[in-house]
């Protein structure tokens, strides 16, 4: 990236890092990563890139002084270890990084790291809001930069061939998408007091631009279920589902949203709904002459499967139906005059750990976009930011996909992008 390009990726966003210019990796360099967000699952990504012999870790960041040494254990001690992220990205002998950090930390390192000429793996889902979403694409565009989401599905073959199947027509046309995630997390998260942070985290770092508040044991443990820090399932997993209806259907933008469902099954601090239901809207598309409904299903107190299934997806069409997660896939056949419409098919899953993070790397050398670009992203979030959105206004909300906006609905507007607590901001 020349001088004028960099200069161009500089926001206005604050506090950030400087101006970076990237670096292309020669054919037998390896590949300097750093990591930012310590936790387990981003030490387990980690490790996963570890196992690639043309992959070095030379950083590592949380503002967790716990996390942070385990992940330099990890490096053999080699990797060096920061609590500001910003001061990581300005290294020069750093090519990409891993963003494993808590949902809300998502956007703004993402961003960072494209300003400072960073390639970027950014664990899913994309932020807590579709303006962070958007602002990340507009970053990672504006910067020329590789980043790839953490929708590792796309990188598994049995899902490859379940999508083939599905645009192929086997199915006949497709009315109704079903997703669903049911868990059993009884006795609930209980109703910790708030209290002091423990020894090493900085606890004002780690809400940044979320309000300031008490430290708060389920905050930090069960953060999927905070407003100002996730979307519960519907958001933060769900978006795995998302990710693979809009590649078989091949329409990724909902029309309208409708939402409904409670904390019904436990009493604790947790402010998103323990049981809950939703559906998008979708127009046309390549599976479906008239449009379809995706259908989601949350149950936080019951774990009793659908489709013989804990998680999954299921598509309904006409001719048969095909249900589909990481154990493998389905077909089952409609009936008509005593015959099966279509051969049945089972087939079982493939790795969920290699792959996708290989798929980064050879991006990096490439400088070519992969399957889980960014905006691929952006678009596979949204459906869970927009049930979000219908299930705080209690009401059907209609999307303007182009805009990005709610249609008519001011109080539903306020919601597509999250207020950010001063001094951190999005670019504007």
């Amino acid at each position: 990236m020349g001088a004028s390009a960099a200069l161009s990726c500089k926001t206005t966003a604050a506090p950030a890092v400087g101006v970076g210019r990237s670096r292309r990796v020669g054919a037998n360099e390896k590949v300097t990563l750093g990591l930012i967000g310590c936790g387990g699952r981003g030490r387990h990504v980690m490790s996963i890139f570890q196992r690639f012999p043309d992959v070095e870790i030379a950083a590592v960041c949380d503002v967790y002084r716990p996390n942070c040494e385990k992940a330099r254990g990890m490096t053999g001690g080699k990797a060096t270890t920061y609590n500001d992220y910003r001061q990581l990205l300005e290294r020069s002998d750093i090519d990409a990084v891993i963003v494993a950090t808590n949902g809300h930390w998502h956007v703004l390192p993402t961003i960072h790291a494209c300003e400072a000429g960073k390639d970027v793996y950014v664990e899913k889902p994309l932020g807590t809001s579709i303006g962070e979403g958007r602002a990340a694409v507009k970053a990672a565009r504006r910067c020329d930069r590789i980043v790839h989401h953490g929708t590792q599905q796309r990188s598994m073959p049995h899902y490859a061939r379940a999508v083939e199947i599905i645009r192929s027509g086997k199915l006949g046309d497709i009315s109704r998408v079903g997703v669903w995630d049911l868990e059993n997390q009884w006795p609930g998260f209980g109703n910790p007091p708030d209290g002091d942070p423990p020894a090493g985290l900085d606890w004002d770092f780690w809400l940044g631009p979320a309000p300031p508040v008490p430290f708060n044991i389920n905050r930090v443990h069960h953060h999927y279920w905070f407003f100002d820090y996730g979307g519960a399932w519907q958001l933060d997993w769900a978006v795995h589902h998302y990710d693979i209806v809009h590649w078989a259907m091949g329409v990724e933008r909902p029309y309208a949203a409708t939402a409904m469902g409670g904390k019904l099954a436990f009493d604790d601090n947790r402010e998103w709904p323990d049981t809950f239901e939703a559906i998008c809207e979708y127009p046309p598309g390549p599976a479906s002459k008239r449009g379809f409904l995706l259908v989601y299903t949350f149950r936080g107190g019951c774990q009793r499967p659908i489709e013989q299934r804990f998680h999954g997806k299921a598509f309904y069409g006409t001719d048969a139906t095909l249900v589909l997660n990481r154990n493998g896939y389905e077909i089952y056949s409609e009936t008509r005059e005593g015959k099966k419409v279509v051969e049945e098919i089972r087939r079982g899953g493939s790795p969920e750990d290699g792959p996708h993070q290989r798929a980064f790397i050879e991006a990096v050398r490439s400088h070519e976009r992969t399957t889980a670009d960014i905006e691929t992203a952006h678009y596979s979030s949204n459906p869970g930011h927009l049930m979000n959105i219908a299930w705080r206004v209690q009401q059907r909300i209609r999307w303007d996909a182009e805009k990005e906006q709610v249609v008519g609905d001011r109080e539903a507007n306020q919601l597509v992008t999250r207020k950010y607590r001063k001094p951190w901001a999005l670019p504007t």
